[in-house]
Order: C-alpha cells, then structure tokens, then sequence
C-alpha cells in the first residue's frame, strides 16, 4: 500500500489525475444542471419558433385567400361601372363567385332609386352553396346602415369589415359570420352609385386554419376592432365575446397587454395564463385589415420532450462519472506523452540538428503552449540559419555578378581602346596624306607639273571626303542623330530611276576607272514618298562597300517592283561575306577585318535609315558569286 502511495507522489501523471478527478466531479454536475436548464429554454425557443412558422404559413393562407378577393373585386368593378344595368349587375356578381372558388358570396348593392323600375333598393346577390352557385336580387331591405355599406362609404375606400348576419337569409355559413372585402363604386362624374362586396366564410376560414396545429391542444385565435373574437375553439364567444371580456386588469395583466399587442396590429409572441395554464402565444396582424390571428399553444404539450429528460438525468449522471473515472488516467497520459517526444527533440536540436522539425500542438493546454513555443523557437532558429545561408549564397552570387560586371567593365574599356585606336587610326591615315601633300605643295611653290598637282589634289581631295564620311557616321551614330532621324520628315517624292543613277554618277567620280552597271524595271517617271537624303545616303554607302571589297569589275544596280514594294538590289562579284561574320554584319562598329578601313558604321547605320523610312535592308544568303544587298521600301 505504501509502495502505491509512493508510486502516486512520484508520478506525476497520477498526480494530475487525481486532480483532475477533484475538479471534475462538480463541474460535471454543474455542467449536467446547466444543460438541464438551457435545454428548456432550447426546446421552448425551437417550440416558439416552429409555432410562429406554422402561424405564418397560416397566416399567408389568409393573405392568398383574402388576395383572391381583393383581385376578383378590383378587376370587375370597371366592368360594373361600365355596364351599370341590373342584369349587367346579377351577371358579374355571378361571374365573380364562379370564377374563384375561395369567394362565398358576392353583393352588388346601389344607391337609393339608382333603378326606379326596382323602387328605393336593388341588391344582387350571388351565394355558393356547396357545388351549385345561385344569384338573386335580395328582398328590400335597409342595407344602407350595414356595415360592409356604411363603412366603406363613409371612409371612401376598399375595406375588410366581420359582421353577423342575423337574417342569414340564404344560409351562407353557420351562424352567419361572414368577412367581406367592401369597395366602393363611382361613376365617370366621381359620383357614388354602391358597394360591390366579396363574402368570406369566417367559419370555412376557421376550418382551413385550424388544419394544422404544431402541439397537442394548441389553437387558433382572431381578433377584429376591439378584440372581438372571429375564430376560436369556444363558438360561444364568436362575435359575443372581444378577448378583454370577463378578465381583471390587475389579475390578468399578461392577457390584457396580448389584447392591446393585437388590437394595435402588433407582432409578437407572449406567456399568458389563462384558466391557472401558462400558455405561449404568437400572434401578428392580419395583412390589409385590422384584424391579428394568434396561434395559442399550452407549455405542458411543448415542454412533453422536456418533461421526458427528467428521466434520463439520473442514470446520465452515473454514465458520466463512469466515463471520466474511465478515460482520466488515459486523458492524462495523452497529455503528457508530448513531453516526452519534446524531450527527444529538443535534445536532437542541441546536438546541431537545426532543421529537426517540431510539430505544432492543436491544444491549448500547458503541455501544447510549451510544445508550440519550442516549435516556434525551433522555427525561429532554422529560419535564421537558413538566412544565414542565404546570405552567404546571395555574397557569393554577388561576388560572381561583381567579377562580371568587372570583366564586361574591362571588356568595355578595351573596346573603348580599340575604338578609339581605330578612330584616331582611320582619321589619321587620310591627314597624314592631307598635310604631306600640303607639305609638298608647299615646299615646291608652284614648281610641281601641272598633272602632279593634279594628283596631288585629287589624292587630297579623296582623304577629305573620307574624312567628311567618318565624321558623318559619327554622327548618325550618335544619340543626336538617331534624334534626327526618328522624327526626320518623310514628305520627298523621289524619282526611283533618277536617283539610282544620281548615286552611280557620284560614285563613278569618286572611282572613275570602275564600271558600275544600272538596269530598272520600272518607268522613268516612278516614284515614291520618302526622305531623299537617307535613301541617297543608303544607295551611295552600298555602291561604296561594292566597289571597295568587291573585284571592282561587276558591280550592278537594278530597280524593281514586287507587289506594295519598290527594291533597290546591289550585286558584285568578288570574296563575299563569311557565313560566321553575316550575323555580325548589322553592329555598330563592327567590320569583318580589324585592319580594314573603315569605322564598321556603314551598313548598321544604311539599315537604320531605312528601317526609319518604312523599309529594310537585308543581305542574300543564297548569293554565292559576292555580295547581293536589297533595300525595300514602301511604294507610297
């Protein structure tokens, strides 16, 4: 024994076992009471709101049917004014009660001697009885005083009036309780000429309504103006009794203030005792009339369920216990086993295993709260290591991208170098010739033969022109000229044929022992819509690269038209281009050979003018014999 009471102390699982039996056993009983108490109130709540759905289906059976008699009324009282004859009047009052099954009657009643033949009063009547429907005209009597005449008249508008007919002479309903939709008649003049008047049976009504009741021993209940009973189980207050009858203000309050809630037109539900029953009352207002229907259900038949939980309490109470004294101990080692997988994890951590995973506790207990906050903590380390790592990848990325951006940074610098080597290169070769030669005139002082001057001058008048190209180049190449380009007008009308051999002609000065062939397919009067000056500057820099890299013998320009195009196709036989340099021909200050005159801008800049005019230049590859270039352009 004493080895158990050792074993308790030790373990702690034991320990809060037992404390959680000492807490559990009058939770459990408050918590049985507790729901004892609510269920009551549940099952009273789900009554209420089931007896207040059954009277609102009841209650838009009312309205659909007092709807059909509204319609049927509104819609045949022009008819009415428009044939205002007595057989006209028996006819549409029959045709009223045939057409709707829901109408029991119907009363067209005039004004006094409206009909001389028929003296002071006419009124048709129709009444349903059973399957048949018989219409009359009523025996003279003083209808004006009635209250579905009166009322109506008096207020100048439809109405819903419940009356008694005490004559009940064509035995409509059982004691004669009829609920009638009363509209007044007025002629073109706005004269009034009657009442036409749609009949209800109360009593039917009652019958239909009282179809379904959600409790034993609940019932339907109408009140009218002043609370006078329409429907009830009790026939003897129809009409006799109003619901503040026979009742004290002071000992039956609750009853009193559910007869004002319903003669106001209010909505609602209530607790009323009545005969020493407490009973639970819906009620709310009849739709376009002044009348409340009210669905009376006693407390006893909705609290039955209840009453029948009384019987389950007791042995609930023993399951209960069982089942914590059964699933404690089990419970409790539950809770406890987290921190022995914690243990091992946490352990695993320490040992540099940061990305060991901890899982998060969906319990908020002690136990989940230390589990997730060394998830969390776990979560926090691994991220920040992983960051670190992160960080050290991203050094290094950086690393490499700044040893490339150092080598493009050296790469651009050496092709800077080279640039400007060329540059200064190509410009200097053609001064050197300029000042050598200006240096020979110069010191012969006019003693040179006239042919050597000659030479002379046109050797210096060649670099010149040289020098003028490069320094054209350089600037189309800059961001100046690309400016100029882009918004230069494109308003000339160029002459096709004129300015190809305007070109040839210029370039044949410039080489005057080099052939150069024109051809054209098209008239001499052909032309287009461009900008002269680049297509000029095009044309001639092709025939330059021609008859500088050709064979010098075959070079040719042919004008042609193919569809919505006009080309301009250069031919010359000679080396050619390189297959591994035709992708490179386009870039800027790019040339095939280094050591070749030139700034490598003529054909990059060539096709920049005319892409710029709407056009292209492309290069033949299935050309073998030299170089083919084909400048097409718009014919516009």
């Amino acid at each position: 024994m004493s080895s158990i009471i050792d074993h308790i102390k030790q373990s702690l699982s034991w320990k809060l076992s037992l404390g959680i039996l000492l807490m559990a056993v009058p939770i459990f009983m408050l918590s049985i009471g507790l729901l004892f108490l609510q269920s009551k109130e549940q099952i009273k709540e789900e009554a209420m709101k089931h007896a207040a759905s059954v009277l609102n289906t009841q209650m838009q059976r009312i309205d659909r049917a007092m709807n059909i008699v509204e319609t049927a009324t509104d819609i045949n009282d022009w008819e009415i004014l428009a044939h205002l004859d007595p057989d006209s009047i028996l006819a549409y009052s029959r045709f009223i009660v045939m057409l709707n099954s829901q109408i029991d009657g119907c009363s067209i009643s005039t004004e006094p001697n409206t009909f001389p033949k028929y003296g002071r009063f006419f009124s048709a009547y129709t009444v349903r009885e059973g399957d048949s429907v018989t219409t009359v005209i009523e025996e003279p009597y003083d209808y004006f005083e009635k209250v579905w005449y009166k009322k109506p008249h008096l207020q100048g508008k439809p109405c819903w009036v419940a009356y008694y007919d005490e004559s009940d002479s064509l035995d409509l309903t059982l004691d004669g309780m009829i609920a009638s939709y009363s509209k007044p008649l007025y002629n073109a003049d706005k004269h009034f000429v009657g009442i036409i008047s749609t009949d209800l049976s109360l009593i039917r009504l009652s019958k239909m309504i009282s179809e379904e009741v959600p409790y034993p021993g609940s019932y339907f209940v109408m009140t009218g103006e002043e609370g006078r009973y329409f429907v009830h189980p009790d026939s003897t207050k129809l009409f006799n009794k109003t619901i503040f009858s026979d009742i004290d203000p002071k000992q039956n309050a609750d009853i009193y203030a559910l007869g004002h809630e319903m003669t106001t037109g209010k909505q609602g539900s209530m607790r009323v005792k009545v005969g020493g029953t407490w009973y639970q009352v819906c009620y709310q207002p009849v739709p376009d009339s002044p009348w409340s229907l009210a669905l009376v259900c006693p407390e006893w038949s909705i609290l039955q369920g209840y009453n029948r939980l009384n019987f389950l309490i007791g042995p609930l109470i023993l399951i209960g216990l069982l089942f914590i004294l059964l699933f404690c101990s089990v419970t409790v080692a539950h809770a406890i086993h987290p921190l022995y997988r914690l243990t091992s994890k946490v352990q695993r951590i320490a040992e540099g295993h940061y990305d060991e995973r901890i899982k998060l506790s969906k319990y908020n207990d002690v136990v989940g709260r230390l589990q997730n906050t060394f998830a969390a903590m776990q979560e926090s380390l691994s991220r920040h290591v992983t960051s670190i790592q992160q960080m050290n990848e991203v050094a290094v990325q950086r690393n490499e991208e700044l040893m490339r951006t150092s080598e493009l940074a050296k790469e651009a610098d050496r092709q800077k170098t080279l640039f400007i080597q060329n540059v200064s290169h190509q410009i200097r070769t053609p001064l050197n010739i300029i000042m050598g030669f200006s240096q020979v005139m110069k010191e012969s002082k006019g003693a040179l033969p006239e042919e050597e001057t000659k030479s002379i001058t046109d050797m210096m008048q060649h670099n010149a022109v040289m020098l003028q190209r490069m320094s054209l180049m350089l600037f189309d190449s800059s961001a100046r000229g690309t400016t100029e380009e882009i918004y230069a007008g494109k308003n000339d009308e160029v002459i096709c044929n004129e300015i190809a051999r305007e070109c040839i002609t210029g370039m044949q000065e410039q080489y005057p022992e080099m052939p150069m062939q024109f051809s054209t397919d098209v008239p001499d009067d052909f032309s287009i819509t461009t900008n002269r000056n680049y297509l000029r500057k095009s044309i001639h820099e092709l025939l330059y690269n021609a008859a500088k890299y050709s064979d010098g013998q075959h070079i040719s320009l042919h004008v042609s038209e193919s569809g919505s195009k006009i080309n301009f196709i250069f031919e010359d036989t000679g080396p050619g281009i390189a297959e591994e340099d035709c992708s490179h021909l386009f870039e800027m200050f790019t040339k095939v050979n280094d050591l070749s005159e030139g700034l490598g801008l003529g054909l990059p800049l060539a096709r920049r003018h005319i892409r710029n005019l709407g056009g292209d230049l492309l290069l033949d590859l299935d050309y073998q014999e030299g170089c083919r270039f084909t400048i097409e352009l718009p014919k516009v």
